[in-house]
């Protein structure tokens, strides 16, 4: 009985520590571009999609989505973490979501993928959460700024649903390179949806404190 006791209490202990920072290390990330919109605006007409890029994704018919990296990948390791009680305040995550893969456009000319979903305080204003979004293969830089409509965190899982607004950088760039005229910094393109899910470690850490819990009933 004692042994129990104790088992159950330093299994507790191990949970409450780890869930307080729940490490993300799957899962996918969906999109849905307003394409319609995109070429009218800026002159960019969706060619298609290179890499892993699984279609469709889950915003429904022509969504894409991105599967988020692991933490141990060799290139651009997911490094994500979050409290799932506080989440998204202040202090209640770190580090950046990774992903491979990459969206075409203009008859594959223009390349932008192998998203990084990060964070920056700087960034907060208006519709802007501070999250963004960047591209770091082709065309490289800030294209999105995401504008948090809900999230839905757990120890088990975490839902971020947001809308895709043109940053100042990718606004510039669209200019720079005669695309239009136009300044669309803020314009709303498209939606996103993050579906995040913990390391197995993490799992596995929440499923020794439901045993615990059996045994000292």
């Amino acid at each position: 009985m004692i042994r129990t006791t104790i088992s159950t209490a330093v299994a507790m202990a191990i949970v409450s520590t780890a869930s307080a920072q729940t490490d993300v290390t799957g899962g996918q990330t969906n999109v849905l571009l307003d394409t319609d919109l995109l070429s009218s605006a800026a002159s960019l007409d969706l060619s298609g999609v290179a890499g892993p890029v699984i279609a469709p994704g889950n915003l429904g018919a022509g969504s894409v989505a991105f599967g988020i990296n692991t933490r141990d990948a060799m290139s651009l390791p997911t490094t994500f973490s979050y409290d799932a009680s506080t989440f998204p305040g202040a202090g209640s995550f770190s580090g950046a979501i990774e992903h491979t893969g990459s969206v075409l456009f203009n008859n594959d000319t223009i390349e932008v993928g192998n998203f990084t979903i990060g964070f920056d305080g700087t960034r907060v204003g208006g519709d802007r959460s501070g999250f963004f979004v960047e591209s770091t293969t082709g065309l490289t830089g800030v294209l999105f700024d995401i504008k948090v409509n809900g999230a839905t965190p757990t120890p088990s899982s975490l839902e971020v649903a947001g809308d895709l607004l043109v940053s100042s950088e990718f606004a510039q760039i669209l200019i720079d390179v005669e695309l239009t005229t136009a300044d669309l910094t803020g314009a709303d393109v498209g939606d996103a949806l993050v579906q995040a899910v913990p390391t197995p470690a993490t799992a596995a850490v929440l499923g020794l404190a439901g045993l615990a819990a059996r045994r000292r009933r």
